[in-house]
Formats: C-alpha cells, sequence, structure tokens
C-alpha cells in the first residue's frame, strides 16, 4: 500500500497519543518541525525517533533551516546564521565555497537530533521589488548566480547526509506579496519568466525534491495559482525538467482559497506529490489525508528516489568548516 501523499506537522515536542495513533493510520511520507517543536538536542531526537515509530519505518523528517530569519533551530544549542543574501554579498566571489560550507554545518546540526531533509536553498530570484518576507533569503540576483549558489548549498546538504528541498517552484521572486496572507500576482509574459526566473531553477532540475510557490502567473493561468494549476505544474515538468518529488508550500496559507480539502485534491490532481501542512491541528489533518489519497505510481517512483539519495555524511568537523567560514566572510567583516 503506497504511503500517504501527505507531509504533516505535530502540535508540540512531544508526540502525543492522538497523533501518534492518527499517523499510524494515515502513514503520512514524512513530517515537518517547527519552533513549536524544538526545545532541546534531546528532546528532538526522542521526537523524530518517536514520529518514525508512529509509521514504523525511516521515514523523513524535513525542518525550514535556511538561517538567518528562517531557522527552526537556533541559539542556544544551535548556531545562529546570518541571512542567506547577506552572506552572499559578504563572501563576494567566494560566496559558492561559504555557502557549500555554511549548508554543512547546518547538515551535522540537524543529522545529530535525528532530521534529515532540509527546506532549503531558495532559487527564487531577489529583485528590487521582491517581498521583504522572501528578498534576503534568496541566494542571488539573477538567475546564473542564483543556480550556482543554490547548487552550492544543495550539495552540501547532500554531503552533510540532508536532502535539500530547493523551492519555490516555479519562481517567487517576482511576488510583491507575502504568500502567507494573500496570493501575490505576477503578469510577467511567460518568454521573459523563462529566460529568468524558471532559468535559475533548470540547473537545479535534477535534485530528488522541491516545493511549490503559492504564485499566481497570470499569463500561464489567470485563475490558478502555481500550487493548483496543471499547466503551471507542466510548467515545473516539462520546461524547468524537474522529475522528483514535488510537494505543495504549506496547504494552509493565506494565498490560498476554498476548503482545504478542496485545496489538497486539487493540488493533487494538478500534479503535485505531496500535500504539507504545517500547523499540526488534528481536525485539518483529517481532512488533508482524506482529500490528498495516497501516493500515485508516479508520486511513488520520485519519492522512492528521493530516498535513495539520502546518505551517509561524509567525515567533517564542524569546528573546522566555521573557522574557513569566518576567514572566507572575514575581509568584508
Amino acid at each position: 500500500m503506497p504511503h500517504g501523499a501527505t507531509i504533516f506537522g505535530c502540535s508540540g515536542p512531544v508526540l502525543t497519543a492522538q497523533e501518534a495513533a492518527f499517523f499510524r493510520d494515515a502513514d503520512p511520507w514524512g513530517f515537518i518541525l517547527f519552533a513549536r517543536n524544538i526545545d532541546t538536542p534531546d528532546q528532538v531526537r526522542a521526537l523524530t525517533d518517536a514520529l518514525r515509530a508512529a509509521v514504523g519505518w525511516n521515514a523523513p523528517v524535513l525542518i525550514d533551516q535556511e538561517g538567518g530569519r528562517v531557522q527552526r533551530m537556533g541559539p542556544p544549542h544551535w548556531r545562529q546564521w546570518m541571512p542567506p543574501l547577506d552572506q552572499v554579498a559578504c563572501a563576494g566571489a567566494a560566496a559558492m565555497e561559504s555557502l557549500s560550507l555554511r549548508a554543512r554545518v547546518i547538515a551535522a546540526e540537524l543529522r545529530a537530533v535525528g532530521v534529515d531533509v532540509n527546506c532549503a536553498p531558495l532559487a527564487d530570484i531577489a529583485g528590487a521589488a521582491t517581498h521583504p518576507f522572501l528578498r534576503n533569503r534568496c541566494v542571488g540576483t539573477d538567475a546564473a548566480e542564483v543556480a550556482r549558489n543554490a547548487r552550492a548549498m544543495a550539495e552540501g546538504f547532500l554531503a552533510g547526509g540532508v536532502l535539500p528541498v530547493i523551492k519555490h517552484l516555479p519562481g517567487h521572486g517576482r511576488a510583491t506579496l507575502d504568500s502567507h496572507k494573500a496570493l501575490p500576482q505576477v503578469e510577467t509574459p511567460h518568454a521573459d519568466l523563462s529566460r529568468s526566473d524558471f532559468a535559475a531553477f533548470a540547473p537545479l532540475a535534477d535534485l530528488p525534491l522541491a516545493m511549490t510557490g503559492h504564485i499566481l502567473f497570470t499569463d500561464l493561468d489567470p485563475d490558478r495559482p502555481a500550487t493548483l494549476s496543471p499547466r503551471l505544474i507542466g510548467v515545473i515538468r516539462d520546461e524547468i525538467g524537474f522529475d522528483g518529488l514535488l510537494m505543495t508550500d504549506d496547504i494552509c496559507m493565506g494565498a490560498l482559497g476554498g476548503a482545504l480539502a478542496a485545496r489538497c485534491a486539487d493540488a493533487m490532481a494538478a500534479g503535485c506529490d505531496v500535500v504539507l501542512h504545517c500547523n499540526g491541528e488534528m481536525d485539518e489533518m483529517r481532512d488533508v489525508a482524506a482529500a490528498s489519497g495516497t501516493l500515485t505510481a508516479a508520486g511513488e517512483r520520485r519519492a522512492a528516489a528521493a530516498l535513495a539519495a539520502r546518505r551517509a555524511p561524509e567525515a567533517a568537523d564542524p569546528d573546522a568548516l566555521m573557522a574557513r567560514l569566518a576567514e572566507l566572510l572575514e575581509p568584508a567583516a
């Protein structure tokens, strides 16, 4: 029987009996952690163990640990990072090496507590009009720079034994609204998007996991945001060339309208492989599980390929990696 086509959060730092029973029955493909789930290293390790025990297999556990404003694990137990775009500016010509080092250290911190998937890096292009909720989370200001820097981060995560999730396909950089709260609308012609936003993702299309963005691209589909649009999922698959496991951004975000179950069904019908639901609300999770169903045959294939990309981390000394990173950032400090 295929796993559920879902990734779920949980309510707090300890898995409840109700949650464990629900996860056993729903059998989600994976789990995701947020700040509400994080206290100490021992506690996080116990929680990731409990999540996997609930479903009876080595399910992936995700987190958003980009560094900067979006990092769920921070001091005093884990390092604090500067925003990615600030690090790119600080490192200059050494940006790629610096981002790879950063990813290796983040990966070591995640692996130590049982997290093996990181929802990073962004391959969105930072522009002058990019909404502040997103801009300094990006890793560059043009397609070629973004592709190089995102690749360096992704390879650093992989070397550290953590799968990266490229986001937000097919490109969130032109959005002038925060999609957590409202639906951004992009009126840029398809041809221009192909030369810029989509071109940043195409060199990363071989990576195993990616996340959609809740963006309305009016020249491609004036009615449905990318997550719910067969046309835009077609662009992701055929034009950008991504054939890995495609998850939605959080299905509860304010950019999406309508009932939660309808959002899930529409995302699956559009061609997403997995629905991401983050807030840990039990009644919502029941609706999401029922509406999303199980992985399709194509989803199973992509999920298996993603899991096959998990590997043991290469030997590394995080303190030595941090010392080298400090050297790279020192000249502009």
